[in-house]
C-alpha cells in the first residue's frame, strides 16, 4: 500500500516518529503540500493522511487508485464526505484525542483573563513592586471566579470536561445545546438566556452553517456588559470584526481565543490589535502527549480499514 502523508509538520515536527505507518505500507511524508502538487503527490496513493489539505470532488476524480483517507484531526470539514461515499474511499478521524488539553487550554483562558498573571509578572520585572510604597498592588481588579456564571455553548466532550471543571471552583454553569441531558448542577437554557445570564461565555461547538458566526453583533448585544468570551473550538464562530468592536468600545471585557477564521491569520485581523483580547496559535492540541495519542489512533485507524474492519469512520 502507498500511504503518502500531505501534511505532516503540525503533527510531528520532528519530536514523533512515522515508524507506525511505516509497518503499514510504502510512506512518504510531505511535512506541506501546496494546492498545485496536490494531485502529483497523491496521484498513485492508495492511502492520503492529512491535516489541512482538502479533498473535493473533482480532487477525488483525478486520484482513481485512493481507497481511505485519515483526517489527523476531529474536524473533517475539509473533506467532501458525500463525494467519497460516491467513489467507496473509506474517511476516518480522531475523536477525542485531546480533550483534556482543550480543557486545559479553556481554563489558561479563563484564568489568564481574570488575573492577568503574565502582566503583574512583567510589571514586577521593570522594578514596579520595588518602587511600591504598600506591600502589593493590582493593576486589573482580580474578579472572583466562584461568583461568576460560565456559559457554554456546545456540550460534547470537551464541554463537559470544563463544566466538570468549573464545579470544583463552585462555578455555576449554564449550557446551550441540541441535545439536553440529566447532568447534576448543570442548567441547561436557550442560547439566548446563555448569553444573557453568563459572565464567561465559551464556545465548543462544531462549527456548521447554523454556528457560523453566532457571536456577531446581535449576539453580543445581549451579552452582560463586561463579560468574558472564550473560543477554542472554532474561528468561524465569531464575527471577528463584531467582537473587536465589542473589545474597543468597553461592550465586552476580554476575550481568550485560540481560533481564529483564518489560520494564520492576516497581519490586519481586527482582533490581533483588539484591547484586551489573548490570541494563541492554535495550541490547545498540541501538546506532546496530545499528538502521540493522535498519532497512534492515526496508524490504528488505517490499520482496522486494511483489516476490513474500519473504526472512526465519517
Amino acid at each position: 500500500m502507498k500511504i503518502v502523508v500531505t501534511d505532516g509538520y503540525a503533527l510531528n515536527p520532528g519530536d514523533l516518529s512515522w515508524e507506525g505507518l511505516e509497518q503499514l505500507g510504502e510512506v512518504t511524508v510531505y511535512d506541506r503540500t501546496p494546492p498545485e502538487l496536490v494531485v502529483e503527490r497523491l496521484r498513485d496513493a492508495d492511502a492520503m493522511i492529512t491535516n489541512k489539505v482538502p479533498v473535493s470532488a473533482e480532487l477525488l476524480g483525478q486520484l482513481p487508485n485512493l481507497k481511505y483517507i485519515g483526517v489527523t484531526a476531529t474536524g473533517y470539514n475539509i473533506i467532501d464526505i458525500e463525494a467519497c461515499r460516491e467513489r467507496g474511499v473509506v474517511v476516518s478521524n480522531v475523536p477525542a484525542y485531546s480533550t483534556a488539553a482543550v480543557v486545559q487550554l479553556t481554563w489558561a483562558h479563563i484564568f489568564n483573563l481574570l488575573n492577568q498573571v503574565a502582566l503583574h509578572a512583567d510589571s514586577v520585572r521593570c522594578g514596579e513592586w520595588s518602587r511600591c510604597k504598600d506591600f502589593c498592588y493590582w493593576k486589573t481588579p482580580q474578579p472572583a471566579l466562584e461568583q461568576m456564571t460560565l456559559g457554554l455553548i456546545g456540550f460534547g466532550n470537551i464541554g463537559q470536561g470544563v463544566a466538570a471543571t468549573a464545579k470544583a471552583f463552585g462555578v455555576k454553569v449554564l449550557v446551550s445545546t441540541r441535545t439536553q441531558r440529566d447532568v447534576p448542577d448543570v442548567e441547561f437554557v436557550s442560547r439566548e438566556a446563555l448569553l444573557s445570564r453568563s459572565d464567561i461565555v465559551s464556545l465548543h461547538c462544531p462549527q456548521t452553517p447554523e454556528t457560523e458566526k453566532l457571536i456577531n453583533a446581535e449576539s453580543i448585544a445581549l451579552m452582560k456588559p463586561g463579560a468574558f468570551i472564550i473560543n477554542t473550538s472554532r474561528g468561524g464562530l465569531i464575527d471577528e470584526p463584531a467582537l473587536a468592536e465589542a473589545l474597543n468600545s468597553g461592550r465586552l471585557a476580554g476575550a481568550g481565543l485560540d481560533v481564529l477564521s483564518t489560520e494564520p491569520p492576516a497581519e490586519d485581523n481586527p482582533l490581533i490589535s483588539a484591547k484586551n483580547c489573548f490570541i494563541t496559535p492554535h495550541i490547545a492540541w498540541a501538546g506532546t502527549a496530545a499528538r502521540k495519542t493522535l498519532m497512534n489512533q492515526t496508524v490504528a485507524n488505517l490499520r482496522a480499514f486494511l483489516d476490513g474492519e474500519p473504526v472512526n469512520r465519517v
